[in-house]
């Protein structure tokens, strides 16, 4: 083993062509930067792309499009065999060339613009078409309720209402702003779930909120309205074209999504990013480049040979999440910024492109997670802190639930919120037994299901850890979330007996949920295990981030927390999701989330065996392994050590998805493109190279030796650790510092 500049990135074969036009936008590849996302596709000769920003919620709390634009070319050039239309990940663009045309489209990372720039070999008429599905309110039915919070039929009728679109001069503005004289998605909730009291305290991320944009391309003008109708939905377009042919044209699309007082505030807000846009002309497209060039080289896994796509399809995921690195709002779990038209994902869902399952505003705990781990070891701490402040700006309405439905404190976060921190409606319950605790979702996959907050704590805590960020602005919603289970569980006690406690001064946490699986636990595994991990790394944090009251205080809660469960099978010892349940409700497997993510098992670790013996013979983690969706046993067996396993289910979670762009999985157990089945396969390959337990960073716990790869990941400490691999062993290694050689450990 020898120490080396290992100088590297990503390989330009991972780059997608396509030398055939696509059949319709299920065949898109995808292209952003910033907080955007487009689908872009070439069908009969037309340019198209499907424009996509973060936190673009309507009244009914549906995450929309920001519409379709179409562009067409006279000479026609992309309908020929000299077609190719290429992602070019190092730059962070597509670009689309035929007949000696070529059509580049690229984001910008630091302003929320988009770029057309086209070349042609002559002059050539080009028409700029921004088309629009919500030209007309639309009434939402049926089964097209699930892209909102509703998700199913209510008392009054439910519209996406229409958008403001027209021409400006030599411009196409679009814009949706969120009415004000009608009770809203919020609002819906904040009566439903009895908060009215203290609704002008509670966050609302949906009052006012106004999105759009502009089209704006040098010497084209205005056609006209044209109509028609693609895939399932009706539309209208308004067409900018040139003035005269031209062999080079310039279009560019501001983007703006603010929550503003008027719409001329938010006007202003988007002819100010037009103007920003102007004076960086000259050096926006060169940043951007440099942007991507930087985020490829902070971390990558190239694996050669046979197994290639799996580090091809690791680096095509990790793009779809570098496009929302600056985003105000989380990349969403069921589609992230690259849904497409929902017919093309089933055949039963013929709704607009706004359509996703599962909600646009809705934030799913337990899917977003997956999301988001993978993000320590490849080194992307600045693409964390949307996720990270979701959680702060939602943290006063989740406090104010426990203190208006139970009198304690603590910031009470359920299952399935909504982007304001209270729980969906729907799995709120509609239909309601009287007199039950307006606290409690009811809801028999949810209820008591709490804990799911603490992984997010975890990943506040690990950022300290891995890049030393001062994390004293996340250390009272983390505190708030312990609070929460240190008074509710007493207080449950209180309300069944005597005693708050056990005779062995622990927890009794009852009624509490492993997952969506082991439900009306008692003494539920998954809590245990998140709240011993949380409270141990709170008291392991430098002295100035908490005073000598407040470590007595999680000192004395974390010896109240129970030990873990275990049970036998065939007489083998496992680990069990809880001391007691009262039915198998969902497929997940907790009695191995002390294995990940809690780290509490593993390579390293007292009684690895245990863990081992809990994958191997317990029934339901049998019965349940699968790589689809979110399923996490890739990592699971990664972190056992259990290299085979790792390797068949990596290989069956990173091939190529059912879709043309290989990385558009799903739907799962959600939708397409399924982005925690990316970041769940993503943990599970970083896992099989590096594993980290407090200072000791394991090499290559589970690599199959066929596997040669080059690598840089990212370990705690500010410690990056880059190398070469080769038939099962360690070629060339770099750790940085170099102080941390030492504690790097061969698991060979």
């Amino acid at each position: 083993m020898h120490a080396t500049s290992l100088r590297g990135s990503i390989p330009p074969t991972y780059n997608v062509i396509w030398t055939t036009p696509s059949q319709n936008s299920s065949e898109s590849m995808p292209c952003g930067g910033g907080d955007i996302g487009l689908n872009v596709w070439v069908e009969n000769g037309d340019v198209l792309f499907y424009l996509s920003r973060s936190g673009t919620f309507d009244e009914n709390n549906a995450m929309l499009k920001l519409g379709r634009v179409r562009l067409k070319l006279s000479s026609n050039p992309f309908n020929d065999n000299t077609f190719r239309q290429e992602l070019r990940l190092q730059e962070g663009g597509v670009r689309i060339s035929g007949n000696n045309t070529v059509l580049n489209l690229w984001v910008d990372v630091f302003r929320p613009v988009v770029h057309i720039d086209i070349q042609s070999p002559k002059p050539t008429k080009i028409t700029t078409t921004y088309e629009s599905w919500r030209y007309e309110d639309r009434l939402v039915q049926g089964s097209a309720l699930r892209e909102n919070s509703y998700k199913i039929p209510q008392k009054f009728e439910v519209k996406t209402y229409k958008d403001d679109i027209r021409f400006v001069e030599n411009e196409v503005l679009f814009v949706h702003r969120n009415r004000n004289d009608l009770d809203n998605a919020f609002d819906y909730t904040v009566h439903l779930e009895s908060m009215d009291a203290v609704k002008s305290e509670l966050y609302n991320p949906l009052k006012n909120n106004t999105f759009g944009g502009v089209i704006k391309a040098t010497n084209m003008k205005p056609m006209g309205e044209s109509s028609g109708k693609y895939a399932d939905t009706d539309f209208r377009g308004w067409t900018l074209e040139s003035i005269k042919p031209t062999r080079s044209q310039n279009i560019e699309i501001a983007l703006h999504v603010a929550q503003t007082a008027t719409l001329d505030e938010w006007t202003a807000g988007l002819r100010k990013i037009q103007t920003e846009a102007l004076q960086n002309q000259k050096t926006a497209l060169s940043q951007t480049q440099t942007w991507w060039r930087q985020f490829w080289e902070r971390s990558y896994i190239v694996i050669e040979g046979a197994d290639s796509t799996i580090s091809r399809n690791y680096q095509l995921f990790r793009y779809q999440l570098g496009c929302n690195a600056y985003g105000h709002w989380p990349t969403k779990f069921n589609g992230g910024l690259f849904t497409f038209d929902p017919v093309f994902v089933d055949k039963k869902y013929n709704h607009t492109p706004d359509f996703r399952l599962w909600g646009g505003g809705t934030m799913t705990a337990q899917n977003q997670r997956l999301v988001y781990f993978p993000m320590l070891k490849s080194g992307d701490f600045d693409m964390l802190k949307p996720q990270f402040d979701f959680y702060l700006r939602s943290q006063n309405n989740a406090e104010l639930r426990s203190k208006i439905y139970w009198k304690h404190a603590g910031a009470c976060f359920t299952e399935q919120i909504e982007n304001f921190g209270l729980p969906n409606p729907f799995e709120y319950g509609y239909k309601r037994p009287e007199g039950y605790d307006p606290g409690m979702e009811y809801n028999a996959w949810l209820e008591y299901q709490w804990d799911t907050v603490f992984e997010f704590c975890l990943m506040m805590l690990e950022t300290e850890r891995y890049e030393g960020r001062n994390i004293t602005s996340y250390i009272p919603f983390i505190e708030s979330c312990l609070t929460f289970f240190d008074e509710h569980y007493q207080w449950l006690a209180k309300q069944r007996g005597t005693k708050a406690l056990d005779e062995k001064g622990h927890y009794v946490f009852y009624p509490s949920s492993a997952c969506e699986t082991f439900k009306m636990t008692y003494n539920s595994a998954t809590v245990i295990a998140a709240l011993k991990v949380i409270l141990t790394r709170m008291l392991e944090l430098p002295a100035s981030y908490l005073e000598t009251s407040q470590r007595q205080k999680w000192t004395a809660m974390l010896n109240r927390i129970p030990p873990l469960p275990f049970q036998e099978f065939e007489g083998h010892k496992t680990l069990a999701p809880a001391v007691a349940w009262m039915r198998v409700q969902n497929s997940e497997t907790p009695q191995l989330y002390p294995v990940f993510p809690w780290g509490l098992y593993g390579i390293g670790k007292p009684d690895l065996e245990v863990a081992v013996n809990t994958y191997k013979h317990d029934p339901h983690a049998i019965k349940f392994k699968s790589h689809v969706g979110w399923r996490q046993y890739s990592i699971f067996a990664a972190r056992l050590g259990l290299t085979n396993d790792a390797m068949e289910l990596t290989r069956l979670k990173f091939q190529n998805s059912n879709h043309r762009f290989p990385t558009f999985w799903g739907p799962g157990f959600d939708w397409t493109p399924d982005h925690n089945w990316g970041g769940s396969a993503m943990i599970g390959l970083q896992e099989m190279l590096i594993q980290v337990d407090g200072k000791k960073i394991y090499l290559l716990p589970a690599w199959p030796k066929q596997w040669n790869a080059k690598f840089k990941l990212h370990a705690p400490y500010n410690t990056t650790v880059e190398g070469e691999v080769k038939n099962g062993k360690i070629e060339f290694l770099k750790v940085t510092p170099t102080s941390r050689t030492s504690d790097v450990i061969l698991s060979y």
